[in-house]
């Protein structure tokens, strides 16, 4: 059912971005923005082809999901310039996938001996992807002569924002990871992990 899913999400994406690179899209940076997405909604098949690891349906879901919103809905359907808080919420996201990314790989590499680590890893590798995603913009905003940071309109409040709200949510799923490993609840991260 899920393979099933991501198959739907992958095919409006990329029909949709065609359908905006054909009837609306004048320019080269708007075709190359919306066309991108054949490139990073399929990006984990293509990571899973080369390096021949094994990605289940769950990860591939939550990759897929987050593109489809972040890419698709919210850049080639332009959300983020119609709904105020539409961007922040997808940082936010970002903040929590990219935090199971990281529980992800402890699990992968069997660390579960330190708990302190583990927290702290997890917080740093969401702020070291959100922090990437930044300069990726500031690139863009450099070279293709565009503005994703909205810095003529808000100077470097807007990425300071995103950068914060994607530190709280790698924070929530820290606690949930916490709790989970000191006082044996069953919250968000251990679910994630028995999908594994």
């Amino acid at each position: 059912m899920m393979r099933k899913i991501n198959i739907f999400l992958i095919l409006v994406s990329i029909i949709g971005s065609l359908y905006f690179v054909i009837t609306k899209d004048t320019n080269i940076i708007f075709v190359l923005k919306d066309i991108s997405i054949i490139f990073t909604i399929n990006l984990l098949y293509i990571i899973k082809g080369i390096f021949k690891i094994k990605i289940n349906d769950g990860i591939n879901f939550i990759y897929i999901l987050f593109i489809f919103m972040s890419h698709f809905l919210g850049v080639t359907c332009e959300l983020y310039g119609q709904i105020f808080w539409y961007d922040k919420f997808i940082h936010f996201l970002s903040g929590i996938i990219t935090s199971f990314i990281a529980i992800y790989i402890l699990e992968k590499v069997k660390n579960r001996h330190n708990l302190l680590f583990n927290i702290l890893f997890i917080i740093a590798f969401s702020l070291m992807v959100a922090s990437l995603w930044e300069i990726f913009e500031y690139l863009s905003s450099y070279y293709f002569n565009v503005d994703p940071q909205r810095v003529a309109l808000t100077g470097v409040s807007d990425t300071m924002k995103d950068i914060i709200v994607a530190f709280l949510g790698s924070i929530l799923i820290s606690l949930s990871y916490y709790f989970e490993n000191t006082e044996g609840y069953q919250l968000l991260t251990k679910k994630f992990i028995n999908q594994l």
